[in-house]
């Protein structure tokens, strides 16, 4: 019997027409895997009105949904920070639309209770679920008992400054509420009972910021692993983050861009006032200037560098680790690389951006794709 092969990727966002396109040259890797999961960050509708919790993404046809399906996806997650953008119309739809296309969503729902409903798919005699939970708001996102929207770990942040100087550069420290904590352990633990293997999907992260970890981050991720998760993955910073091990069991804290097309974030063009006041302002907060070479890409240089997690169960569940390495190029669109130049080049800069967050993992090249396993006392995520 065979390893069942699971492919996940980061954010996917389609504003950009004719979106199939910017799958073609991932489309025969992820048409080889098992299962393909990746996580819709924005809603999908032609109804609907936009809210105003958060720097709103622009609604975009259901129809564009089938690139997906035609790339090779089977589930997706969809607890995210913009799920809410087109309030319940745009969650409705957003969840039909990838049913139609015979993509299991999972992480939202027309309440609360369908929210953390988990999606199970089964393989080669294999039963995978996956759950997700949004970590960073806004409580609009959010479902309750009457209301769609998605699930949801509730983060609290707490600023102090650093030194005497009140009101100078502070400190943020970051804690996971622990009812929501405890109800996303709970849907761990009845998940648990139905499947062999569960992957617990989170947004999370600090955007548009290369490599550091919130305080909050590893112990959502943690907690996730003792309630019974086998695969943690992460996504929301429009950026790659590190991996590592915990009780053995791997977490990806950030999938990074994949395909991530939209024009929203630019300053040149942009006629909405409150994504241009945001596309203006997190130039001044990120300190980086989109490509004007790359008008559909307008995100962190260094988000170039991304992945497909690749992880290999074998029938017992024993789960193997690894990733294949990506870049995006110019025209937006990832290339899936292999053990060349380009492909090493990027697996360094993952490794590099694990060992300034602390993570202590080692890279390995088998083929194709990169190997992930606990590094011991090595403490700079060595490429071996």
């Amino acid at each position: 019997m065979n390893d069942l092969s699971l492919l996940m990727v980061g954010d996917l966002v389609l504003d950009e027409p004719d979106p199939d396109r910017f799958f073609d040259d991932a489309r025969a890797v992820l048409f080889g895997a098992d299962l393909v999961v990746g996580h819709v960050e924005t809603p999908y509708t032609l109804r609907g009105k936009e809210q105003s919790g958060d720097v709103p993404a622009e609604a975009a046809d259901p129809a564009k949904l089938a690139s997906l399906a035609r790339a090779g996806f089977h589930a997706a997650s969809l607890a995210g920070n913009h799920v809410y953008d087109q309030g319940e119309e745009g969650v409705a739809d957003t969840i039909a639309g990838l049913y139609a296309h015979g993509i299991a969503p999972f992480g939202a729902g027309v309440d609360l209770a369908g929210a953390r409903l988990p999606a199970i798919l089964e393989r080669g005699g294999l039963r995978v679920g996956f759950l997700g939970y949004n970590c960073v708001g806004p409580r609009l996102s959010w479902a309750g008992p009457d209301k769609g929207g998605c699930a949801y770990v509730q983060v609290i942040s707490h600023y102090d400054p650093e030194g005497a100087n009140p009101g100078g550069p502070p400190q943020a420290f970051t804690f996971p509420v622990p009812a929501t904590l405890d109800a996303m352990q709970a849907d761990i633990v009845a998940l648990r009972r139905q499947v062999d293997i569960v992957v617990v999907s989170l947004h999370k992260g600090l955007v548009h910021t290369p490599a550091q970890l919130a305080m909050y981050e590893r112990p959502v991720a943690r907690a996730a692993i003792e309630a019974g998760a086998d695969i943690v993955v992460g996504h929301h910073p429009h950026i790659a983050r590190g991996i590592e091990f915990y009780k053995g069991r791997p977490i990806f804290h950030g999938l990074g861009n994949f395909v991530t097309v939209t024009r929203a974030l630019n300053v040149e063009g942009n006629d909405h006032p409150a994504r241009l006041a945001w596309a203006e302002r997190r130039r001044k907060l990120f300190g980086f200037v989109p490509d004007p070479d790359m008008p559909c890409y307008p995100f962190h240089p260094e988000s170039r560098n991304t992945m497909i997690a690749d992880c290999r169960i074998a029938p017992d569940g024993r789960v193997s680790a690894g990733f294949r390495p990506c870049w995006i190029g110019d025209d937006g669109a990832p290339r899936v690389l292999g053990n060349d130049a380009q492909g090493r080049a990027v697996a360094g800069y993952l490794a590099d951006i694990g060992r300034v967050a602390g993570m202590d993992t080692v890279f390995r090249w088998e083929g194709e794709r990169v190997v992930v396993v606990p590094g011991g006392r090595d403490p700079m995520g060595a490429m071996a």
